[in-house]
Order: structure tokens, then C-alpha cells, then sequence
């Protein structure tokens, strides 16, 4: 059994950290692929690093682009890389354009495709995420649904329940595994100078959000508003792609302290330790999840309706007013919730239901 783990963000790097771990624990033969979507490779090689991880084999470099531009020069490029390598199973993540490509390359190779993180969905085709993890899904041989919500997904639009097996999601075991490294590494709280509990965390990077002004301008707004009202600490680590609209659109940033983009590690720490976090991001909607923090999304929907289910999360959309109320709703809710992604078994479990 080969298997290749095509992977192309700092995301995917986190959620395929277990699956990674866990080809390197049983010795198997394997190789990681790195197509430089986000980011170079040696921009990302620290990233490899500091989660003790072994470094791609390969390294695309397809660089930014429009979605067709990427989206081809990561098909071209994977190809060349499958057809020399020719493993047996090829594993993707989520829902980006190296997710679509890479599904795609292997798909039209013969090579089985593994989907992990599969049947998400936000039931609105405006977004490129979603075109992705649909097309993804419908060409993958095996689908890991993280939960039965979306399982079920799967099932609508007709996908074979002999393909699927929910295992859970492997950003819990990438939280509990991550959380033990950045102990030994980090300490943001001292860095910072912030008191655990004692914060607001921020993140903004989606394009709905970021490249609107008037949606921008409210959520800056309401920010504001949280900051005022609980006397804490805004703290906002800012995507450059953020930080370039809030110059472009001339927006001031009263009472918000934003710093620069952190490490996993880092931000995992502040993550564990924050009061609150407010976010557009999938994936911090399921880390506050998973650490018991509560969370506010400034969206209006979510691929992760699990974590509105369970109380960990609210809906608020992007106006200011509207986010000050989620925040004093979400300050008292109780944080005792079930983590719906599983226990952290997910990356062993993948492994092993390729290898059978």
C-alpha cells in the first residue's frame, strides 16, 4: 500500500498533521505533496517544523491565481507527480482548489481518491469552497464525513454508503496532539501580556467579508462595540489580505489590538485561553468547539452546523449591532457542550480503512 497526501494550505497542513503522524507510525510508504497554493514551500517549511512533522517529498510551487489559473497548474503539476509515483490511494482535505485538483488528477489516473473531511456543506454555490468539496466528493472512492450530519449530505446527492465511514474530524486530534508541542514552545499569554480568560480573539480572511466594505466597516464596528462594552482586550490577528482592505477602504481600527498572523501554535494557544472568539473561519469554529470556548461567527451560514447544534456557536452575520448582541447571548452560555467531532481517533482510523 502507497498513499499520497496532496496538501496545499495551512489548514490542510493541520488537519492532515494525525493522518501524516499516523503513515509515519506504522512505517508505511508514503509520500506528502506540497502544491504551494497559499503559500511556498519555503514559506510553509517552518510551519512542517514547528509541528514536528517530515517535510513533502514534493513541492509544486503553483503559487497565487485566479481560481482557473491555480486550479490547472495544481491539476498539470499533480499529474506529472502521480503518474511517475503511480501510489494507490491519494488523500486529500477539504474543500480548496488543491483539494479539487488533486481529486481530479488521481481520479483520471484510476488512482483511488480518499475525501477527508467529506460532506460538508454551506448550501450556497456563490462560494468556491463549495464547488470544491462537491466535485471532490463525487469523483473520492473513500469519504470520511466527520459527522452523520454529513454523512447524510452525502447520501442526498446519491453517493454510495459503501464509500462512506464517518470518523470524525482530525482537528481533534490535531488539537490534542498540537496542544502538548506548543506547551513545550510557546507562551502567547506572556508574549502578549494578556490574562487567560481575560481576552477577545478575532480572525477575518473571506472574501464576503474582507473585500466588502460595508460589511468590513460593521464588523470592525461591532468589534468596537465588544471591546467597549467588556472592557477586554480585542485581540485580531490580521490576514495581510485583511490588513490590505482595511488600508484600501481607509477603516480605523479604535480599541482593536491587531497583530500580526501567528503560527498554529500560537494561535492555538490564545484560541485555548480566550473568553470569546469571533471568527468567519470553519475551521476556528471547530477548534473553539473542541476547546470549550464559545463562538460567535460572523457569517450567515456554516459548514459546521454541528457546533450551533451543541450551543457552542452562533450565527450573526456581519452587522455591528447584531454582533455585540451575539456576544452577550454567547458570554453567558454555558460551556459544558459535546464535542460532535469525535474523540480524536480520526487519523488512525482513516489509515486504517484505506489499508484494509
Amino acid at each position: 500500500m502507497t498513499i499520497a497526501i496532496i496538501l496545499g494550505t495551512r489548514p490542510e497542513i493541520i488537519k492532515m498533521a494525525p493522518v501524516i503522524r499516523e503513515c509515519k507510525r506504522r512505517d508505511l510508504d508514503y509520500d506528502v505533496i506540497h502544491t504551494g497554493q497559499h503559500y511556498s514551500y519555503e514559506m510553509d517549511r517552518i510551519f512542517f517544523e514547528q509541528l514536528e512533522l517530515p517535510l513533502p517529498e514534493y513541492n509544486l510551487d503553483v503559487g497565487s491565481g485566479n481560481h482557473g489559473l491555480q486550479t490547472g497548474r495544481i491539476l498539470v503539476e499533480a499529474e506529472k507527480v502521480l503518474m511517475a509515483e503511480r501510489p494507490d490511494v491519494v488523500l486529500v482535505q477539504g474543500d480548496t482548489n488543491t483539494v479539487m485538483a488533486g481529486a481530479l488528477a488521481a481520479s483520471k489516473l484510476h488512482i483511488k481518491v480518499g475525501h477527508v473531511e467529506a460532506g460538508l456543506r454551506s448550501l450556497d454555490r456563490r462560494m468556491p469552497e463549495e464547488i470544491n468539496r462537491i466535485v471532490a466528493d463525487h469523483v473520492s472512492d473513500y469519504l470520511f464525513p466527520p459527522t452523520e450530519i454529513s454523512k447524510q449530505n452525502l447520501l442526498k446527492e446519491g453517493i454510495s454508503e459503501a464509500k462512506i465511514n464517518v470518523v470524525g474530524n482530525t482537528i481533534v486530534d490535531s488539537v490534542y496532539q498540537n496542544r502538548a508541542i506548543a506547551s513545550r514552545k510557546v507562551n502567547m499569554l506572556k508574549e502578549l501580556g494578556l490574562d487567560p480568560k481575560g481576552y477577545f480573539l478575532v480572525t477575518a480572511h473571506r472574501a464576503e467579508n474582507v473585500d466588502d466594505r460595508s460589511r468590513l466597516g460593521e464588523i470592525i464596528r461591532g468589534l468596537e462595540l465588544v471591546g467597549s462594552e467588556f472592557s477586554a482586550p480585542v485581540v485580531f490577528p490580521m490576514h495581510p489580505r485583511t490588513r490590505k482592505m482595511v488600508q484600501e477602504f481607509g477603516l480605523h481600527l479604535d480599541g482593536i489590538r491587531a497583530i500580526e498572523p501567528l503560527g498554529f501554535l500560537e494561535f492555538l494557544q490564545l484560541e485555548a485561553e480566550s473568553r470569546l472568539i469571533l471568527t468567519d473561519s470553519g475551521g476556528v469554529q471547530e477548534e473553539a468547539c473542541i476547546l470549550g470556548v464559545p463562538c460567535v461567527t460572523l457569517r450567515d451560514n456554516t459548514e459546521r452546523p454541528e457546533t450551533v447544534e451543541v450551543g457552542a456557536n452562533l450565527l450573526v452575520g456581519a452587522l455591528s449591532g447584531r454582533i455585540l448582541e451575539g456576544v452577550r447571548g454567547m458570554m453567558d452560555a454555558e460551556n459544558g457542550w459535546r464535542n460532535p467531532f469525535g474523540e480524536g481517533r480520526a487519523g488512525e482510523m482513516i489509515v486504517e480503512l484505506v489499508g484494509s
